[in-house]
Order: C-alpha cells, then structure tokens, then sequence
C-alpha cells in the first residue's frame, strides 16, 4: 500500500523554479529517504505534501486522499519536523507540548513522558533558553506525541548531539517496525544509507533516481581512474561509465557493470596507469550533487 503518491508535482515561482513532473510512491511501513543538493527542491516538496503551499499543477495524495482538499484529516495522522524550528520564545516547553497535544484526542499521557526523558527535555525551560539542539528535540516530540502513520522529517539531525542522533533513530526503526511510514529529507548520506530502505535523488526540481539501498550496495560501485593517450570516453559510457571527469589524459568515473567488459576494452588501448577504487555508498550519492547539467 502506497502512503505517499505524487503524480506529476510541478510548482513554479513566477520564473524561478521549484519543482517539475515530480513522481514518487512510497510505501507503508518504509522509511525513504530523499536528497539532494541545496536548492534542489526538498523542502518544497514537503511543503506541498504539508499544503502549506499549493501546487502549479500535478497532485499529491497521502493515504489515498488529497493534499489540498483533505489537509485537515490527513494532519491528524502526520507528525512533521521542520529543518528550521521557530516557536514562540515566551512559551514554556510544557505549554508548547500542551498545545500541540490539544490538537489531537487521545494523547497517551506516559508516552509523551517516556519521549521527553529519552530526548532528554528540559519541560520547565523556556523557549527562548534552548539552543538549537534542544528546540530540535523539542520538535521531535511534538512529531511523535499522537502516534502518527507518517512521520515527515526535513533534516531531524541537523543541530543534536551524536548521542540524540542514536536515540532518535532508534525510535525511527521501533516505529517502522510498528508500521509507522518515515519520509526523511536529509543532507547526512551515511544516516540516508544506514537507516533507508529506499531513496530518491532530487537535482534542480527533478527526481533523477529512486533507488532501493540495497541495489545501491549488491552493485559496489568502483571508481576507476585510466591515464592513457586516447580518448575513449564515447566507449566507456556506452559500458556504463557514470560521471566521467577528464584531466588532460586521465579519466576518471563510476563503474558498477561486468567488470570483464571494461577490462575487454581497455585492453586494446596502451594505459600508462590504472587505478580501481571501492567506493562507499555515502560516495556513491555524492555523485549525484557533482554531475552537471543533469
């Protein structure tokens, strides 16, 4: 069952652009990630699914029913934590957590308790006492507070401590477990392939790829370098060779295909010098935000 389905999301900005012909589905009980440069239009996605903007044209559904026109119900099942937190810096934590528990019935009391001493939040503190990290966590337990279907998460980690990132993902994976669905936006690749079953690479408001991470893994991407007189780049992409760098007579680029037929080619060519690296995964991605014009 699919939780999330985009069909051709396209917003535009007067001239600017935002993002074009997106398509995604995301299943239940995943967590997917989803990257991509600055700029590249992740947040805007998010906000569309959260319809607090509104779309050119295309649509978004999130449990069968619409973004725009069924927002409210869909909300009740959504927990959301933005990149950047802003509440109101008069306001106690408790009363923050108080408010948002009274947008939804049925708040499991202890729950919220067990959330706040994991996370280790100070409920007495004022808003404006908290630093970064702590109104981050802060905005966790407002996502989790009423046992959302669908978390939604715009760069959870950016501002906590690495011992924070551990519980937090902890919690991610017992709530997948319990079927809960996590959409996390996040520019840490090693937590994207560490944590993610699925991802999607976003680059100047397109969706470039959706990968499952395992397919991404099984294929060891190698980074392979030649330094020879010719130049066989037409050659090496036909075999597969991705995000090819040329420097005077080197050539550098990605190869995850039958190793047996880049050897059968390079072969017939006098290298001066041959060097084949295994590349990590967090690198395989890295890619992505390098290639140009793509």
């Amino acid at each position: 069952m699919s939780i999330i389905e985009i069909k051709n999301l396209t917003k535009t900005y007067g001239k600017n652009r935002g993002i074009e012909d997106v398509n995604l589905s995301i299943k239940e009980g995943e967590i997917f990630g989803f990257i991509g440069p600055n700029g590249a239009g992740k947040s805007t996605t998010i906000k569309l699914l959260l319809n607090l903007i509104f779309p050119t044209s295309g649509e978004a559904k999130i449990f069968g029913l619409h973004c725009v026109t069924d927002t409210t119900e869909i909300k009740q099942n959504i927990g959301y934590v933005p990149s950047e937190v802003r509440y109101y810096d008069n306001m106690t934590v408790q009363e923050l957590i108080n408010y948002a528990k009274s947008f939804h019935t049925h708040v499991d009391k202890e729950y919220v308790e067990e959330l706040c001493k994991t996370f280790d939040v100070e409920v007495k503190k004022n808003i404006s006492e908290l630093s970064l990290g702590n109104k981050k966590k802060v905005a966790i337990i407002q996502a989790l507070l009423h046992k959302p279907k669908l978390l939604i998460l715009d760069e959870p980690t950016n501002g906590l401590d690495p011992l924070i990132q551990q519980k937090l993902f902890n919690t991610l994976l017992q709530l997948k477990e319990d079927g809960v669905t996590i959409f996390l936006s996040s520019h840490n690749l090693t937590e994207v392939e560490e944590f993610c079953d699925r991802v999607a690479i976003i680059r100047e408001g397109k969706i470039i790829e959706v990968k499952n991470i395992l397919d991404f893994a099984n294929k060891k991407v190698k980074r392979i370098t030649l330094k020879l007189s010719e130049d066989i780049r037409e050659k090496l992409t036909s075999l597969g060779a991705e995000n090819l760098e040329v420097n005077k007579n080197t050539i550098s680029f990605n190869y995850n295909g039958d190793i047996n037929k880049l050897l059968s080619l390079i072969t017939k060519y006098k290298l001066e010098d041959l060097i084949i690296e295994e590349k990590k995964l967090s690198e395989v991605f890295m890619s992505y935000y390098d290639m140009e014009g793509k």
